[in-house]
């Protein structure tokens, strides 16, 4: 039966590479082999895992934030605050692709959807960076790093769903992802100064005429109107969250209501507009939960065939180290995110990983963790910074699709492909960092 249900793993995974709707395979393949190698009893049990799923209020926040992220890219605010952060910086060589850096940033710890994130940047700093002279290696890796870093600077819709599959409170997620996400930023803004320094040519400076009229156009209230105002919604969500005034749910809310005022101030709200962003939370929130309902199928049938107990005797009685099968755990989870999207990675791989985790000894990882909550926020880290990697690797990296289905036709495959790979290697960096150097996740947490 442990084999069988290893055999239900391989065979999900193998007909979702082919193409099958992800959602269905899940559910329709876990029931089809429950019919067949399950006792009938069994299936009561099944809606007493899904209805607490599907009524989590923690999983509540994943349709607020969409909302949140969808409205904010409808607003135009991406528009007015990179030209804003670019005159800012324009007089640094590098200057506008450390602007596109520092919205990305801004619009991630807003948004948190990395696919609209680099669909947006792309649309508005590509041509203006490739008009400025930017080598096109330099301004595609720039858009496409920048627009993932929703993957890990909170609030993300990953580290949501991470918590609720690793049963740990989303809210230490977002404290703990906080500093590796500042620092992946800095090593991004350090990064473009020092190649604007080999390379002058490759990051040119804005012309000190234009910055001029920029500036002599009520310039502070520019500043304030595209600056100020994203960073008030940031410090509320996010603020929020970390003094523990709010929970992630409720904090997600306060980011919707923020986000419509901020497009009403940009006076861009208007009916159409609000039908059509709840038209796109409701598809992409149906979509979340659809594949949750077929997942949470896959994970109680996997269960009550043995295959968690069945890996995790296996995993034992090979005496593999704890740190040997975390490296073996996330070069699954890299090379799967080349074929498949994240939120099937978090419902497919993840619960057949997490109770092995749970199972070994915290300390045995490191001495830091002095329980297995704190061991499994560590993985959940990870595991989201491991993902992020993987949306940029070539040659299958999602955010290279995004961002190629938007760059003229002047940018080439191979472009994207070149000006990705520094930007991996820092994140891979950052990814052996945190495994050797635990504390540094835990810095809100004490």
């Amino acid at each position: 039966m442990e084999i069988i249900a290893l055999i239900l793993f391989l065979s999900i995974f193998l007909l979702i590479l082919y193409g099958y709707p992800v959602a269905f395979t899940l559910g329709g393949i876990s029931m089809i082999y429950a019919i067949c190698f399950l006792d009938p009893s069994s299936f009561s049990a099944l809606p007493l895992r899904i209805m607490p799923v599907m009524s989590s209020y923690i999983l509540l926040a994943v349709p607020l934030f969409i909302f949140m992220g969808i409205m904010l890219e409808k607003s135009g605010l991406a528009e007015s605050l990179l030209e804003t952060m670019a005159m800012l910086f324009g007089k640094m060589r590098g200057g506008l692709a450390i602007s596109v850096v520092i919205v990305g940033a801004l619009l991630a710890a807003s948004t948190g959807i990395v696919g609209a994130t680099v669909i947006t940047m792309g649309l508005i700093s590509l041509p203006t960076m490739l008009k400025r002279g930017y080598k096109p290696e330099l301004a595609t890796g720039t858009i496409a790093s920048s627009g993932t870093l929703g993957q890990i600077i909170p609030p993300s819709v990953v580290l949501v769903l991470l918590g609720s599959v690793l049963n740990v409170s989303v809210g230490d997620l977002f404290k703990a992802a906080m500093l590796p996400g500042i620092l992946l930023v800095v090593a991004y803004i350090v990064y473009i100064l020092i190649i604007a320094k080999l390379n002058p040519d490759w990051a040119p400076p804005i012309p000190e005429e234009e910055i001029k009229a920029f500036r002599a156009d009520n310039f502070w209230p520019k500043v304030i109107k595209a600056f100020v105002l994203p960073l008030l919604l940031i410090v509320a969500v996010l603020g929020s969250i970390l003094k523990g005034y709010a929970t992630p749910t409720e904090a997600a809310a306060i980011g919707a209501l923020g986000a419509t005022f901020l497009t009403v101030i940009q006076g861009k709200f208007n009916l159409e507009k609000l039908q059509e962003v709840m038209r796109e939370t409701t598809h992409l929130t149906c979509m979340v939960f659809i594949i949750l309902l077929g997942a949470t199928t896959f994970t109680f049938v996997f269960r009550e065939m043995g295959g968690d107990t069945y890996l995790i005797n296996l995993i034992e009685s090979s005496n593999l180290s704890p740190l040997v099968f975390l490296v073996l755990v996330m070069l699954v989870v890299f090379i799967a995110g080349f074929f498949i999207d994240f939120i099937e990675i978090i419902f497919i791989i993840v619960p057949v990983v997490a109770p092995i985790f749970a199972a070994y000894d915290a300390t045995a990882f490191s001495p830091v963790f002095t329980s297995s909550n704190m061991l499994l926020i560590w993985v959940g880290i990870l595991l989201a910074m491991n993902l992020q990697t993987s949306f940029l690797s070539p040659p299958f990296g999602f955010s290279l699709f995004y961002l190629k289905g938007v760059a003229p036709p002047s940018v080439t495959t191979g472009h994207l492909y070149r000006g990705i790979i520094p930007f991996v290697l820092i994140q891979l960096i950052f990814l052996f960092v945190i495994i050797f150097w635990p504390n540094l996740i835990f810095f809100w947490l004490k």
